[in-house]
């Protein structure tokens, strides 16, 4: 099919398609157009990857528009919505506007309703569908790509729920479900009140195989004789891959693994099979990509990211910062960076395709399973679709390693012949339920017990059950957790029964927080404020001495108490003493960053070994800062998570504490971007516990002097400073060490003295006057106060010595089963 004869497309989009060398549809595409998916018809599209998925979405999207509607694009990762919006900006030049949201859940997002395409997370838009955002109703095509992850447990839900709000809520809504080959796509076709297109043609073909011994044996029973020659296969078949096939040139490869460490360790190898085959020119633009590397971050990770690429080769995992992906991706996809090894993260959406695709670990360790697992074959198929590059690859190779016969045989049955597991929903999970029953009543599409059955009903989840009643029964039991915790109350009204969110519950949902996180804030908050006076006495060092109960009333052998046994367990309010005067902040930083880390909604960092011992201790040294009983040293899974929170919770207070960044992810076994995540997290989650302490009456000052704390990685007296934009923790350090202690000090310094502290960098040092509201912020002729950077670097290196702290040293926090 010629793009001009598609039906429904604005003026000029056939002929952009035809300047982009679209001559002709592929035949997945031709079948969606035949589906209607230009003329308003919902479409699954269960198609491969790399046959032409987001094209389709464009020719619904853009038709859409030209009937007068709008258009969303729901992705289920934050770095895929980078991407696709920098795809769709190229309609731009035919007038369609596009626009990105991703983050702040407590926005409305009004401004998108400006925008014609709009690119989100399911997690953005279920959090606008909560905030009223206005222009929802005027939806008239949402496309959802990898729709086929409704079966992960975690985004799924999301997803799910949010499908179902969005077809409520705009009845005659076209949806187009962007797939990976599924099992059962005829299910989300029904589901979705869908066309189905369910296809396997790709553009360029695709062999899969195993490699055992010295050859690859391919699907279609031929081989190709890659010998090991005393070397491990993944090094043998990445340089057979750069070697070449004729008259093809050099092919890439994207190496999968099963952990972060896995990950590295093997681009460590690989670069000395990568870096025999770069050319000068490449080796030259390599050394400048590590340099820009090498500056994202002051961590070991950083470090070893750069010397691999040095050496062609990279690592690619969710430790990585935001802007190491981005440059490995670019590199990735230009040719420079000849082997990536990765985690499965790379194989989520993210558009990195290679010549061959070596699936080197096919089994991943499970904590409740017990053991290692076999990935699911839909997982390994997402990781061979990513072979073969079409307009620079003749053809795709997807190849899994076999050490013996036996294996070989297995791999062939469990994988390569095998067809992928059915997409089955996950929203009967407790935790799921809580929060989407929750916002499904605050956000007004159920009022009744009875109604908001019947928006489950909608769900794909009642369109797999067998057993109706189940969810039901599943429902009952959460909203007497959320009516038990005051998110809703229920009245009996005639043979049903009315469902009200509370005000808590309202603020709950808006915040987007799980109602499990919200109670246990809420919570802590309550202990508080009820124990402060006690607990700001320890602290102080004045505390009275508490009477010892006798031994046989203790629940510990010997009658040992800890400091939260020994608070009464009336508040000092009620007491009706006069408050204990202190000029402690309390709430403490740590007792806040505990807190939150207690919460579902940030995932904690686990015990290795030695670290029960060590953060017992600490949990006992600073007992009377954590917010809550401290649970019995015998009740193990309680007292480990307790354990595994202050752990978090220690990452977090370093971090606030501005330890340097290459320092924690030592301490901790964590990259870069783990330490970026705990902190985004923690920022959001002392926001809404700022907001949940106005509301419940609460002093809220703690609380959002220790969220700007680790928003901006200092200490209490840079907060100012670093709050002005582009100066952030290291250079607010650097500025006050020069004697600059705050905004109004910035605006009036001598620039030389700036330029000093700044290391003599003029851009930054412009650019941040400009910020700060200087009148005259040009750097131009100003020399740098030799004296000042002196002085700063000597006060800086002094400032971070002494606040190292301890030299404990984590073990990997990343390491078997790591897929994040």
């Amino acid at each position: 099919m010629n793009p001009a004869d598609v039906p429904g497309l604005p003026e000029g989009v056939a002929d952009r398609l035809h300047e982009e060398g679209i001559e002709a549809l592929y035949p997945p595409q031709a079948e969606a157009v035949n589906a209607g998916v230009t003329t308003g018809e919902s479409v699954v599209a269960s198609v491969p990857t790399a046959s032409g998925k987001t094209l389709v979405a464009e020719l619904a999207m853009l038709s859409a528009i030209r009937r007068g509607g709008k258009a969303l694009y729901i992705v289920p990762l934050r770095a895929l919505a980078s991407e696709k919006k920098a795809e769709f900006e190229r309609w731009e030049e035919l007038g369609f506007t596009v626009g990105v949201s991703t983050g702040n859940y407590e926005s409305s997002g009004e401004w998108l309703a400006s925008r014609d395409i709009i690119v989100a997370t399911s997690e953005k838009v279920d959090s606008l569908v909560r905030n009223d955002a206005p222009w929802i109703d005027q939806l008239t095509c949402v496309v959802a790509d990898e729709v086929h992850l409704v079966d992960d447990r975690n985004r799924g839900p999301t997803l799910e729920v949010t499908l179902a709000k969005l077809r409520r809520i705009n009845p005659g809504l076209q949806v187009v479900a962007l797939s990976a080959t599924v099992g059962n796509a005829d299910e989300i076709a029904e589901w979705l009140d869908a066309n189905l297109v369910d296809a396997d043609w790709r553009p360029i073909d695709l062999r899969t195989g195993v490699h055992y011994g010295n050859a690859i044996t391919f699907d279609d029973g031929s081989q190709r004789e890659v010998p090991v020659d005393g070397k491990r296969q993944t090094p043998a078949l990445v340089d057979d891959a750069l070697v070449g096939d004729g008259d093809h040139g050099q092919g890439s490869s994207l190496v999968f693994v099963n952990s972060r460490r896995n990950a590295e360790a093997a681009a460590k190898r690989l670069g000395d099979v990568t870096s025999k085959r770069l050319t000068g020119e490449e080796m030259r633009e390599l050394r400048e990509l590590a340099d820009e590397v090498e500056d994202v971050s002051d961590t070991e990770t950083s470090t070893d990211l750069a010397r691999a690429v040095r050496k062609g080769a990279a690592f690619h995992h969710a430790g990585l910062a935001p802007k190491h992906r981005e440059l490995i991706e670019d590199a990735f996809r230009a040719r420079l960076v000849k082997c990536v090894c990765a985690t499965p993260t790379l194989a989520a959406g993210v558009n990195t395709p290679a010549r061959r695709v070596v699936v080197r670990d096919w089994q991943r360790y499970d904590g409740e399973f017990g053991g290692m697992k076999p990935l699911d074959v839909l997982e390994v198929h997402q990781m061979m679709g990513r072979a073969g590059r079409p307009g620079l690859d003749p053809y795709g190779e997807a190849v899994l390693l076999a050490k013996d016969y036996d294996t070989r045989d297995e791999l062939f049955e469990r994988y390569v012949w095998a067809e992928p597991e059915a997409v089955q929903s996950k929203l009967a999970a407790e935790p799921a339920l809580r929060t989407h029953l929750l916002a499904t009543v605050a956000s007004g599409f159920a009022h009744t017990r009875s109604g908001l059955l019947s928006f489950l009903d909608r769900t794909l989840y009642a369109t797999q059950t067998d057993d109706p009643d189940y969810l039901a029964r599943k429902a009952d039991t959460v909203l007497d957790y959320l009516e038990r915790n005051d998110f809703l109350t229920r009245e009996r009204e005639d043979d049903d029964v009315r469902l009200k969110a509370t005000g808590l519950g309202h603020t709950v949902s808006r915040l987007y927080l799980d109602p499990m996180s919200a109670a246990e804030i809420v919570d802590g908050l309550q202990w508080a404020d009820e124990h402060r006076d006690e607990m700001c006495r320890r602290l102080d060092g004045v505390a009275e001495t508490a009477s010892t109960p006798n031994q046989e009333e203790s629940n510990e052998p010997g009658g040992f108490q800890t400091a939260s046994e020994l608070v009464s367990d009336v508040g000092s309010e009620s007491s009706g003493e006069k408050q204990y005067e202190t000029d402690r902040t309390y709430p403490t930083p740590l007792g806040l960053y505990h807190l939150i880390s207690r919460t579902p909604d940030m995932y904690e960092l686990y015990l290795k070994s030695g670290d029960r011992e060590r953060y017992t201790e600490q949990c006992y040294e600073r007992e009377a800062e954590l917010l809550g009983r401290t649970p019995s040293e015998y009740s193990d899974t309680q007292f480990e998570s307790w354990l595994s929170a202050l752990k978090t919770a220690r990452l977090l207070e370093d971090w606030a504490n501005e330890v340097d960044e290459d320092r924690i992810a030592e301490r901790y076994g964590v990259g870069p971007g783990d330490i970026r995540g705990k902190v985004d997290t923690a920022t959001w989650l002392l926001g809404a516990a700022e907001r949940i302490a106005g509301d419940r009456g609460f002093d809220a000052v703690a609380v959002r002097e220790a969220k700007k704390r680790v928003e901006y990685g200092v200490r209490d007296e840079l907060l100012d400073l670093a709050g002005v934009r582009n100066v952030g923790r290291k250079r607010a350090r650097r500025l006050y060490e020069a004697g600059i202690e705050t905004r109004a000090d910035l605006r009036d310094a001598d620039k030389s003295v700036v330029l000093g502290a700044l290391r003599g960098r003029r851009k930054t040092a412009a650019s941040i006057l400009e910020n700060v509201g200087r009148q005259d912020p040009s750097m131009d002729d100003v020399s740098a106060d030799e004296s000042t950077a002196q002085a700063v670097a000597e006060g800086t290196e002094a400032e971070e010595s002494a606040s190292g702290g301890g030299s404990d040293t984590e073990s990997d926090q990343a390491s078997l089963g790591d897929f994040g």
